[in-house]
């Protein structure tokens, strides 16, 4: 799973799913990520062999997402922007896990894991999107808490 950085905060219970029957590439999905610069949401993303490749921060007006290995190019190295106009934290979930369902594999393909795009099992990746919605919701109203703890602005 995604090392969490010294100096931010994580609101919420930790989720972890595989994406693959050997379990050697998982989803993790923090509830609520909160940045240094006083802003967050969630932020989920997938890990092989504890490499994490892909990761999505829907966090609003600051939000945006990596590809191309997170870990190896670093977090300036695979930015990329949500699609234009796209400012709205439950709009930029909704594209992420539509990417995350439709576009894993080709995801990992381009950073070079080629066998692990190879065994990811669709209904695996199915479940861990539907499970994040259902963990989110769950998690009741992380934003109100944050707020509160001066975590992130209002």
């Amino acid at each position: 799973m995604a090392t969490m950085i010294d100096g931010e905060s994580y609101l919420g219970r930790v989720m972890v799913r595989p994406l693959t029957k050997q379990g050697d590439v998982t989803m993790y999905l923090w509830p609520l990520r909160c940045l240094k610069g006083k802003f967050g949401g969630p932020t989920f993303g997938v890990d092989v062999k504890g490499v994490e490749i892909i990761r999505f921060d829907p966090h609003g007006s600051r939000g945006h997402w990596h590809k191309g290995g997170y870990d190896k190019l670093g977090a300036g190295g695979s930015h990329v922007d949500f699609p234009e106009g796209m400012r709205e934290m439950d709009a930029q979930l909704e594209w992420a896990l539509g990417q995350f369902r439709e576009q894993t594999g080709n995801y990992l393909e381009e950073a070079g894991y080629s066998e692990a795009a190879a065994n990811l099992d669709p209904e695996l990746i199915g479940a861990a999107a539907d499970a994040i919605m259902d963990h989110l919701e769950a998690q009741g109203d992380l934003v109100s808490d944050a707020i509160a703890k001066d975590l992130i602005s209002a």
